[in-house]
């Protein structure tokens, strides 16, 4: 045996300072690698979400049953309160924009802008993260609760497919109840912000509704209602996604989660800034 440091030509030394590089390489590469097969995995359960939502079979009286209460439970609960709390918005925003214009000689302008950040940005975005946070989350934490204590594995053992039973109609509730919000709080939005714009009269509609029909073209309308769409898919995929792959182990999965919150906000961001690109450039 040779002492430390002797006997260990340059090819040792060369070795020692590679490893770590070697290393980190290799950990990137991993990161990589699982980064690439997360997104892969959610990619797949949406391509079989959306193959189940359109096949007959997913549709039996007994789930037909399970959808309904599931898109019930989550939307019945919400829907009155988060209509209110946009229709208070609306009327704050609307008197705060409305003297704001006046005072630089722009209300013309008022309503226009109040549709455009309101109805065309704020609903959609604020609504796919209230169906998030009250309802997506939460089944995405029941389902993982199911996967850990073995309920998924006993359906399939009895020949029951757990994305059909389970992770279909909260996908499906979860998208029903995002663009219910959304659509329903829009609707409130324009016709609180006509009331403040213009009193209880009918003596401004012909304006509102070329108003209307200058913000919301053919082009705006449609990003509007795909990111609508989009916002709902994410908020309500990404969290089932994360609870079946997620894996076992408390920290692990935890991880897991954290991970898929991460990607919901990475892609209803990304969504974001799509649909603000289409509408003003």
């Amino acid at each position: 045996m040779y002492p430390t440091g002797i006997g260990q030509g340059p090819s040792y030394h060369a070795c020692m300072t590679k490893a770590p590089w070697q290393n980190r390489l290799m950990q990137t590469g991993h990161g990589a690698e699982q980064w690439l097969i997360e997104w892969w995995r959610l990619v797949h359960l949406g391509a079989v979400i959306l193959v189940l939502t359109l096949s007959p079979s997913s549709y039996s009286r007994e789930s037909r049953r399970v959808l309904a209460r599931h898109i019930y439970l989550n939307t019945a609960p919400i829907l009155l309160g988060f209509t209110v709390l946009c229709a208070l918005v609306t009327v704050v925003l609307t008197r705060i924009v409305l003297v704001t214009a006046l005072s630089y000689g722009l209300s013309q302008y008022a309503l226009q802008v109040v549709i455009r950040v309101l109805v065309l940005e704020l609903i959609p975005l604020t609504a796919a993260l209230f169906v998030a946070l009250r309802c997506t989350i939460p089944d995405g934490a029941e389902l993982t609760a199911m996967q850990a204590s073995g309920e998924l594995d006993e359906m399939r053992g009895r020949g029951i497919e757990p994305v059909r039973r389970e992770v279909l109609p909260r996908v499906v509730a979860g998208m029903f109840s995002g663009i219910t919000l959304a659509a329903l709080s829009s609707l409130v939005a324009l016709v609180v912000a006509y009331v403040a714009g213009y009193g209880f009269t009918l003596s401004g509609v012909a304006a509102y509704t070329r108003l209307f029909g200058q913000v919301f073209s053919p082009a705006v309308t449609l990003i509007f209602v795909l990111k609508t769409l989009f916002f709902s898919l994410a908020v309500s995929l990404i969290p089932m996604a994360s609870a079946l792959y997620g894996m076992h182990g408390a920290s692990v999965r935890t991880s897991a989660e954290m991970r898929g919150l991460v990607r919901m906000f990475a892609l209803i961001l990304l969504i974001e800034v799509a649909s603000l690109v289409g509408n003003y450039y």
